[in-house]
């Protein structure tokens, strides 16, 4: 599976030689990428309205001047953007611990210096795909949501009633409303929701609620 053509590979690093030569490698694989010179200026990028609307990953060293990668990777946790912004650690060998204690809080992987072309390249793929994968959930949600706000207080009775498989009649008799009321919301709240039976809507909550 190829990265979406819009992806983007974010590379922090201060050394020059560094971001120059990873932004050649991602070029010969017809992957794009944006370098940052330090994580202040990434965080600042961030700051003047960045949204993640593309597949993107970041690669980015642990030790810089002033604000360190770790620091700047609980700000990306802290809002939200580690997930769906996949973190590779660029690291040198007495950092791998370090690195791995991030990878248990949410790093997508390491790459220790100097790193193997091929290895990295599979896995800012990889990245990219998880992060393809996260937004396409989001964005899922968000529709989701939004047909949910299209229903009104009694539809959304009926609707939660529907999903636990109750028939019209149990739903009416809870209610205290006609069947044929029921029936009419029921039908209102599949056309809204844009499914065709009780299974359907409740997988359609189940995975709005998981994602």
């Amino acid at each position: 599976m190829q990265p979406a053509p819009n992806a983007t590979v974010f590379i922090v690093d201060d050394d020059a030689s560094v971001r120059e030569a990873l932004a050649w490698l991602l070029r010969s694989r017809h992957l794009l990428s944006e370098n940052f010179p330090s994580a202040e200026a990434f965080a600042a990028m961030l700051q003047g309205g960045y949204t993640t609307r593309h597949p993107s990953c970041l690669l980015l060293d642990v030790r810089m001047p002033g604000m360190s990668g770790l620091a700047l990777f609980e700000q990306l946790r802290e809002r939200g953007l580690a997930e769906a912004m996949p973190v590779i650690f660029l690291t040198g060998h007495a950092d791998v611990p370090t690195a791995v204690d991030m990878v248990k809080r949410g790093a997508f992987d390491f790459c220790e210096k100097p790193f193997s072309d091929n290895a990295l390249v599979d896995r800012i793929e990889q990245a990219l795909e998880r992060s393809a994968a996260v937004l396409a959930a989001w964005r899922e949600r968000e529709r989701i949501e939004d047909r949910l706000g299209e229903l009104t207080d009694r539809e959304r009775d009926v609707m939660r009633l529907v999903a636990r498989g109750m028939p019209n009649k149990l739903i009416a008799d809870q209610l205290a409303i006609s069947v044929r009321t029921v029936e009419v919301h029921r039908a209102r709240v599949f056309d809204k929701m844009e499914v065709k039976s009780a299974v359907e809507l409740a997988n359609l909550l189940r995975s709005g609620d998981d994602k």
